[in-house]
């Protein structure tokens, strides 16, 4: 999730979704993106004209996006790639950052969920392509596994909406519990998918 090499317009996207993710939509300022990010405040009308929306918009893409790309490396990571051992380390993506740094941050995805769906408009959009721009190739993912395709979207939904529920709880709870629970109950499930 580095900022290394990227321009203002991109660090304040990046800068944007960090601080969702740690506060909300709701607490998160455009003047503190731009600090966040380095930028000068008067870049944010330049490369965002439609405000706060807009920067909120694009960092729940890029979320979205970050979250689909990262289903390929957990695979990649993996010696024997199973439908449980890809959601144990989708899950360990958490379990780590929480026993590391506590349970301060969640995603930005859900956050903005959360914050904007009930309002409508361009972000509740923004937040339900950011949710397929994932689902997509994780259920492409299990369909490589040898899930079949007509149980693949589904079955990619649920691991979203699991490790999702997982991650508010466990910030509820300040323990990584609900994480760990999740993979040992919805692992077999999985597995037992492959046809």
């Amino acid at each position: 999730m580095g900022e290394e090499g990227r321009g203002p317009r991109e660090r304040m996207v990046f800068s944007a979704a960090q601080l969702i993710r740690r506060d909300g939509v709701a607490a998160t300022g455009m003047r503190e993106v731009a600090a966040h990010a380095g930028a000068p405040r008067g870049s944010l009308q330049h490369y965002f004209p439609g405000g706060k929306e807009q920067l909120v918009n694009e960092a729940v893409g890029w979320a979205g996006r970050y979250a689909g790309k990262r289903v390929a490396r957990f695979l990649e990571g993996l010696d024997e790639p199973t439908p449980s051992g890809l959601f144990a380390a989708m899950v360990a993506q958490w379990t780590d950052e929480y026993t590391a740094d506590g349970f301060t941050t969640g995603c930005p995805v859900a956050a903005a969920t959360v914050d904007c769906a009930s309002a409508g408009g361009s972000t509740r959009e923004a937040v339900a392509a950011a949710f397929t721009t994932w689902r997509t190739p994780l259920a492409e993912a299990l369909t490589d596994l040898g899930v079949p395709t007509g149980r693949a979207d589904s079955l990619a939904t649920l691991m979203i909406s699991t490790l999702e529920g997982a991650i508010l709880m466990s910030r509820a709870e300040q323990d990584v519990r609900p994480l760990t629970t999740a993979v040992r109950e919805l692992g077999p499930l999985l597995d037992a998918a492959v046809a």
